[in-house]
């Protein structure tokens, strides 16, 4: 890789050389209007410290604001750590593709090819479940399966082992469901290929050759910056420090556990904005960006479509990527434009996290790349009629019970239920439903920071005619 890397005279960082921007804005960033506006809408959403990164014709900006732990007042810097949560599976399969590159995986090759002890409860689907449906989140494979392996470098090929009981969502190819297990799998897979751990392999493929100084895997290797703590709290007021840090295993890495600097994250899109110079063929991140699947649920991360560990989007016929992160309070959001070269990173330590994203990104990308944002998903002035009937019952997959019914108003209400290695993750949520269509509900009671005011609930039937609903982007089968 032959770019130059530097930080100009306002603290921001530039790339030249032969990384240049993909697309130009021709517009300037207006530093200290945006972080007039960060610390608005921070404040305004009761997120106690959030950190933005915005890169926009080849120079990513930096900015913080808040505290990382309202506990001891320590302010957030541009260069402090936080979880990114799921937008660990874009790493996950950016190394995937590295290695599809160097002809050492192929994406339609069978888990089993790679992974011979990889299994799930049907030895047929267990046969046929492919790299690319992993990446692409249709291999039918769970996300709530939580369990902790230990902390050893063996923790993935533990979990891979007791994930063989796990039952699937949903048959292989049959539609798309979120699953973090697939991609815990696909961490093994990378350390079989490599001989690496996980983390190694991060490090080596990826962090060490795009110059990612504040990125990492482990606790004990993000203690030596500041780092940002979860905080929990009612809607509409300011979070206290959760008990504990983090609650996820080692063993989640691959799906939910980098360590990261919202600069580093804006770096990290910035290579695939540059068609993978240094780490990716052109090839391969186009194949990332190419749409492998629709989604019923098109709500909940303002989803259109799923790549290979993108989630796509379509903004009135502006065509953009990212991915959303969760984790115990803190939350993380990467959005990126390739006509415009501009890509955007918030992280944040708890509050009303969607709401601040909501309201930043609309006035960003609206600004630097001509972007207009979906309004805010929620039930219309005058809701349809629908006959509930069809859809009430119990609904299951590993780690959930869905149960759907009717309050004592004839209204439909959810209850959405932790169970198995989850049970202890929070207590179930009660959410009463409001028609937007016949298969489309809005849920109210689950709070701002993970949706807004409401969370989409789609029913709708797989390819082999199982009704299920969907909450989350998880497909959970009817019982």
């Amino acid at each position: 890789m032959s770019e130059n890397l530097a930080w100009d005279a306002d603290g921001n960082w530039t790339a030249s050389g032969e990384w240049g921007s993909s697309g130009s804005t021709g517009r300037s960033f207006h530093r200290a209007r945006w972080q007039a506006r960060l610390d608005e809408l921070r404040a305004a959403h009761h997120v106690p410290g959030a950190a933005l990164a915005v890169l926009v014709d080849g120079q990513v900006h930096e900015l913080a604001s808040g505290v990382l732990n309202r506990g001891t007042g320590v302010e957030v810097t541009p260069d402090s750590i936080f979880h990114s949560g799921s937008i660990a599976k874009v790493y996950t399969a950016t190394l995937v593709m590295r290695l599809v590159d160097e002809g050492r995986l192929e994406l339609d090759a069978p888990v089993v090819d790679v992974l011979p002890e990889f299994a799930t409860p049907d030895p047929e689907a267990t046969k046929t479940i492919t790299i690319r449906q992993l990446l692409s989140h249709t291999g039918g494979v769970t996300n709530d399966f939580n369990h902790d392996s230990g902390r050893g470098d063996d923790c993935l090929a533990k979990y891979v082992e007791a994930a063989r009981k796990v039952a699937l969502d949903c048959p292989p190819g049959t539609a798309v469901s979120y699953g973090g297990l697939g991609y815990v799998v696909l961490g093994r897979v990378i350390e079989v290929v490599t001989g690496l751990t996980w983390d190694q392999a991060l490090k080596d493929l990826l962090f060490t050759p795009l110059g990612l100084e504040r990125s990492m895997t482990l606790p004990e290797e993000a203690l030596r910056f500041r780092v940002a703590m979860s905080h929990l709290g009612e809607p509409g007021k300011d979070p206290d420090p959760a008990p504990v840090w983090d609650m996820m295993p080692r063993s989640a890495g691959p799906a939910g556990r980098v360590l990261v600097s919202a600069g580093d994250m804006a770096r990290l899109a910035h290579m695939h904005l540059e068609d993978g110079k240094g780490v990716l063929s052109p090839q391969a991140v186009a194949a990332m960006r190419h749409r492998e699947v629709d989604v019923p649920d098109k709500w909940t991360v303002s989803a259109d479509g799923w790549g290979l560990g993108w989630t796509l989007y379509d903004w009135d016929g502006i065509a953009g990527y990212g991915h959303d992160g969760a984790a115990i309070g803190q939350y993380a959001y990467l959005r990126v434009v390739p006509h415009a070269g501009v890509a955007v990173a918030l992280m944040t330590n708890g509050g009303s996290a969607r709401l601040l994203y909501r309201d930043l990104f609309r006035d960003l990308l609206g600004e630097l790349a001509g972007v207009t944002m979906p309004a805010s998903f929620g039930p219309p002035a005058q809701p349809p009629a629908v006959d509930l009937t069809p859809l009430l019952g119990t609904y299951r997959r590993e780690g959930v019970v869905i149960t759907v019914s009717r309050d004592d108003d004839g209204n439909a209400h959810m209850r959405y239920e932790f169970v198995d290695d989850m049970k202890d993750l929070s207590p179930p949520l009660e959410m009463a439903l409001e028609p937007v269509t016949e298969t489309v509900f809005a849920a109210s009671g689950a709070g701002p920071s993970f949706s807004e005011d409401y969370m989409p609930v789609v029913f709708a039937t797989l390819a082999n005619g199982t009704d299920c609903v969907y909450v989350g982007m998880r497909a959970t089968p009817k019982i």
